[in-house]
C-alpha cells in the first residue's frame, strides 16, 4: 500500500458504550476507502474489526482492533474499542495513542457508560472528539434527548452541524448546517445526494448554522472580533475556526449515521480528512526524562508500543505508533526501556486480522511488528543516539479478585504460563502466586473482564479450572505486654537437646521506647537492654529484638537461633495462621546445658515461647484496608452511600462533578469482594471506582470471633 507522511495521516479512536455500532462503523469507513469490497456484520460475525474468537463468542468487542481506510488522499488508522469498564485497559491506551476521539452515542439509549468511560479518558488526555449520533434508523431513536443528555453529562460545547429530518425506521436524510444543505441516501448512493434545505427546515438550519458559527469564532480571537464586526464568518474563516475549536476542545461537532445502511460514514470521514488534526499537530509528547518529543518525521526514530496479541499461526504482534522520524524494515533500534537491541524486520500496516507489508512508516503511523526478543507492551525502541523513553501508560489497580486451580495437577504449569501471556496483552490483569495465603490470585477490572479469561481456557487451551474465593491477607498483633517460659528438652540415645528461653512480649508502636519494667499480674519484671536488632518485615510492620541476658545464662551464640524460632510463628500466626507484626520480644532470662545445647534447641524454644506469650498479650486480628474513590451519579448516591456503610466503611468525604458525586472512603478488603459486580448492578453501569491499599486496621471484636470460629471449623474439616 501506498506509505504516508505525517501531515496526511488522520489517527482516530472509536469510543461509545457496547452496541453502540463501533464496530460497524470501523467496517463502513474501511468499505469507504475500498479495502473490503462488502461489509461485514457483527451478528455474522464476519467484520474485519471483531475477529477473535471470543469476540465471536459474545457478540461484542474485547479487545482493540486496529484497522484503517483511505479517504481524500489520506490514511485514517482507526483503533476500535470496547465499550465497558471491565476493559478499560483497551480503551486508555488508544485514546493516549490516537489524536482524535469519536465518541458513538446510540440514540436509542442515550449516554451510556461506555460512552462515559471514553469521554471521561478523552478528557484526561485532552484529545479532541468529533461525536456521531448512531442507530437513527431504529424505531425508539430520540436524537434531541441524546443531544441534550450530551450537553448536559459531556459539556456544554456539544455543538450539532448535522441533524436528522425523518429519524426513525425511514431515516435517510440530515441537514448539514456547514454546507447548508440537506444531504438524503438511498442504498445506490452511500455518499449521499447533496440537495437544496426544503423550505420547512430553514428557519431551524440557520438557527443551529449561527450557533456553530458562534462556537467556531469562539475558539480564537481573531475569529472573534471578525465575528463581531461582520456578525459572522466566511466559508473558509468558519473551516479554520472549526479547526482550532476541534483542536482546542472548544467545541464538539456532532454528525448523525446509521453505520449498518453506510449513511452519513462518507461524510463523517470527510470532516475528519478536511478538519480533525494530523499526529504533527498535536502536543509534543513528554519522555520519562520531561523531555518533549514533537511527532516530526526528519527527527530521529523513536517507536511506543501499545499492544501485543498472541494469533494463530502468527504468534506474538506487536503494535506501534511511530512517535518520530522514520521507521524502516530492518532497521536496528534500542529497546530503551531494557536496555536491548532490537531488529524491527518487518512492518505490518493492519487491517484486523489481516496485515501488509510495507517498507517504512513515517512520524505519527501506526502498524505492528513481529519476532522481536526483548520488547513488549509499554517500551520504547529508539535510535541509540536518541535514547528517547516515553512513560509507560498508566492504568487503573485491579477492581476484582479471585483464586483460581486448575483442577488437573498435571495443568497447572501449562496454567501459569497461560496466565502470564494474558497479562502481557492485558496488564490491567494481573497474576500472582501468594506463598502467604497458598493461592493463586487473579485480578482485573471486574468480573465480566474475569470471566473472558476463563472462556480462553475453556475454549482455546481445554484446561479446566475452578475460581474459589481468595483468602484474606490478615495480620496479627498483640495489645498488651505478657511473658513467657518454654523448656525444650529431648533425650535419646546420643546428644540430647536442650534451650530454656524466658521471655516478654510487648506490642511495638512507632516512636515509643520500649519498656523496661513490666506490671504484669504476677508481679514487676524488670529488664536490662544489652542488645537491640530490628527487622523490617517484608509483609508489613516490624520485629524488634531486645537481648536482656545478664550473667550469661544463655550465650549469646544461641540468639540467632531464637531469632529463627520467633521468625517461624512470625510467618504463621496462632490465631489465623497469617503474618504477626509490630512486636517487641526481650529475652531476659533463660538455662543450658553445657553438652546438650545447640542452636536448634534454642530455636524451638524461641519459637514456644513466643507462641505461648503471644496468646497471652491480647492478639488482635489486623485486616487490610482500602481506599476507594466512587464516580456515581447523583441519582444513586444514596444507594452506594448505604450499601458501603453496610461495608464497614468510613466515609471521608463527597465532592460533585457536575452531575456525578465523589465519594471517598476507607473500607476492610474483606467486605469489597465482588463490589464492582455489586456498584454495577446498583446503578446500571453508571459508577466506577478505583482502590488502593491504605493500611491494616484491628477488626472489631465481633468479627474477630467470627473469624476465629469459620478457620477453627476449616481446620476440623
Amino acid at each position: 500500500m501506498k506509505v504516508y507522511q505525517t501531515s496526511d495521516i488522520r489517527n482516530i479512536a472509536l469510543m461509545g458504550g457496547s452496541g453502540s455500532g463501533k464496530t460497524t462503523l470501523s467496517e463502513s469507513m474501511a468499505f469507504a476507502g475500498g479495502h473490503i469490497n462488502r461489509r461485514g456484520e457483527v451478528e455474522k460475525q464476519s467484520t474485519v474489526s471483531d475477529y477473535k474468537e471470543v469476540e465471536h463468542a459474545q457478540g461484542n468487542s474485547v479487545f482493540t482492533s486496529l484497522l484503517y481506510t483511505e479517504f481524500n488522499n489520506k490514511k485514517i488508522n482507526i483503533l476500535d474499542t470496547p465499550g465497558g469498564d471491565d476493559f478499560i485497559g483497551s480503551i486508555i491506551a488508544p485514546i493516549k495513542i490516537a489524536d482524535t476521539g469519536v465518541l458513538v452515542l446510540n440514540c436509542q439509549n442515550g449516554i451510556e457508560i461506555g460512552a462515559e468511560i471514553g469521554w471521561r479518558v478523552a478528557n484526561e488526555e485532552k484529545k479532541p472528539v468529533v461525536i456521531l449520533a448512531s442507530h437513527l434508523d431504529h424505531e425508539h431513536v430520540n436524537f434531541e434527548k441524546t443531544i441534550d443528555e450530551a450537553k448536559d453529562l459531556l459539556s456544554s460545547k456539544v455543538t450539532i452541524v448535522q441533524y436528522p429530518i425523518n429519524q426513525g425506521i425511514d431515516f435517510n436524510a440530515v441537514i448539514d448546517v456547514i454546507k447548508m444543505k440537506m444531504i438524503k441516501w438511498d442504498e445506490n448512493t452511500p455518499e449521499g445526494q447533496i440537495l437544496d434545505i426544503p423550505a420547512e427546515e430553514m428557519d431551524k438550519a440557520e438557527e443551529m448554522r449561527s450557533a456553530l458559527i458562534e462556537m467556531a469564532a469562539e475558539s480564537d480571537e481573531a475569529l472573534m472580533e471578525i465575528f463581531f464586526e461582520n456578525d459572522g464568518l466566511t466559508e473558509e474563516q468558519l473551516m479554520d475556526g472549526l479547526k482550532k475549536g476541534l483542536l482546542s476542545r472548544e467545541l464538539f461537532p456532532v454528525f448523525c449515521s446509521s453505520a449498518k445502511k453506510n449513511y452519513g460514514v462518507n461524510r463523517l470521514l470527510e470532516f475528519i480528512t478536511n478538519v480533525a488534526p494530523s499526529p504533527d499537530m498535536m502536543p509534543a509528547t513528554k519522555t520519562t526524562d520531561d523531555k518533549e518529543v514533537a511527532c516530526d518525521s526528519s527527527a530521529p526514530t523513536s517507536v511506543l508500543f501499545f499492544k501485543t496479541t498472541n494469533e494463530t499461526h502468527v504468534g506474538e504482534v506487536l503494535f506501534f505508533k511511530v512517535m518520530s522520524g522514520k521507521l524502516t524494515e530492518n532497521q536496528d533500534l534500542v529497546n530503551q526501556t531494557r536496555g536491548a537491541k532490537e531488529r524491527v524486520s518487518q512492518i505490518l500496516a493492519v487491517q484486523g486480522k489481516k496485515k501488509d507489508k510495507v517498507s517504512e512508516m513515517y512520524a505519527g503511523d501506526l502498524g505492528a511488528t513481529v519476532k522481536l526478543k526483548e520488547t513488549k507492551f509499554g517500551d520504547t525502541l529508539s535510535e541509540k543516539s536518541a535514547a528517547i523513553k516515553f512513560p509507560k501508560v498508566i492504568f487503573p489497580a485491579p477492581k476484582f479478585w479471585t483464586a483460581i486451580k486448575a483442577e488437573s495437577e498435571s495443568d497447572e504449569e501449562k496454567l501459569a504460563v497461560i496466565l502470564n501471556k494474558y497479562h502481557e496483552e492485558d496488564p490491567t490483569f494481573t497474576v500472582e502466586y501468594s506463598k502467604e495465603l497458598k493461592q493463586v490470585i487473579v485480578r482485573g477490572q471486574g468480573e465480566y473482564h474475569i470471566n473472558t479469561v476463563k472462556w480462553h481456557l475453556d475454549n482455546l487451551y481445554k484446561i479446566p479450572v475452578t475460581f474459589m474465593p481468595s483468602k484474606i491477607p490478615y495480620r496479627e498483633t498483640i495489645t498488651k505486654a505478657a511473658k513467657s517460659m518454654y523448656r525444650h528438652k529431648k533425650q535419646s540415645g546420643g546428644a540430647g537437646q536442650f534451650g530454656e528461653v524466658h521471655m516478654a512480649v510487648e506490642p511495638y508502636v512507632e516512636g515509643k521506647e520500649p519498656t523496661t519494667v513490666f506490671k504484669l499480674k504476677d508481679g514487676e519484671l524488670v529488664v536490662n537492654i544489652r542488645d537491640t536488632q530490628e527487622y523490617e518485615l517484608e509483609w508489613g510492620g516490624k520485629f524488634i529484638f531486645h537481648n536482656c541476658i545478664v550473667g550469661g545464662s544463655i550465650d549469646k551464640n544461641y540468639m540467632p537461633g531464637i531469632v529463627k524460632g520467633i521468625n517461624e510463628k512470625l510467618e504463621r500466626s496462632p490465631l489465623t495462621k497469617s503474618y504477626v507484626r509490630d512486636v517487641r520480644v526481650f529475652i531476659f532470662d533463660g538455662k543450658m546445658h553445657p553438652v546438650d545445647s545447640n542452636e536448634l534447641s534454642f530455636k524451638l524454644a524461641g519459637r514456644n515461647a513466643f507462641d505461648i506469650a503471644f496468646k497471652e498479650a491480647g492478639p488482635k486480628i489486623m485486616e487490610p484496608v482500602y481506599n476507594i474513590d466512587v464516580i456515581v451519579p447523583g441519582d444513586f448516591m444514596g444507594d452506594v452511600m448505604s450499601d458501603l456503610q453496610g461495608r464497614r466503611a468510613i466515609i471521608l468525604g463527597m465532592s460533585s462533578e457536575g452531575r456525578y458525586e465523589r465519594l471517598k472512603a476507607k473500607v476492610p478488603l474483606a467486605e469489597l469482594n465482588r463490589y464492582s459486580t455489586a456498584l454495577s448492578s446498583m446503578t446500571s453501569g453508571r459508577a466506577t471506582y478505583t482502590m488502593e491499599f491504605d493500611d491494616y486496621a484491628q477488626v472489631p471484636p465481633d468479627v474477630q470471633d467470627k473469624l476465629i470460629k469459620e478457620l477453627a471449623e476449616d481446620d476440623e474439616e
